[in-house]
């Protein structure tokens, strides 16, 4: 197991998913509804965290906790897209490439949580 969480792939591949919602929603109409762009936000922000704070706590059972956690946050991301989506703010390109990127991380997590058993 790695030494510090910034060192998990997992937890870089959900920075890098964190860093695109964020550029994602600032701009244009999806920058401007402030209820949307604040959720999806906090939701990518919850998977790069759950997953650095489980890992800081030094038990395997708290870090298992906290990956269900960030695994809920990235299904959030990706049924927000789809709101998203149907509002009009992102193109079925963007939002795709978008749940991709999510469902990946998703993976990654359960792959984890697994290799932990």
């Amino acid at each position: 197991m790695a030494e510090r969480f910034e060192d998990l792939l997992v937890w870089q591949k959900a920075r890098l998913l964190t860093s695109h919602i964020y550029r994602l929603t600032s701009d244009g109409v999806f920058a401007r509804d402030f209820g949307l762009r604040d959720q999806i936000r906090k939701a990518s922000v919850s998977v790069m965290s759950n997953i650095a704070e489980g890992f800081e706590r030094n038990s395997d059972n708290e870090f298992r906790r906290f990956l269900m956690i960030a695994k809920g946050s990235c299904g959030e991301v990706r049924s927000q897209l789809y709101v998203a989506f149907d509002a009009g703010y992102v193109s079925n390109d963007v939002m795709r490439s978008h749940q991709t990127l999510a469902h990946e991380v998703s993976r990654m997590i359960m792959g984890l949580h697994r290799s932990m058993d």
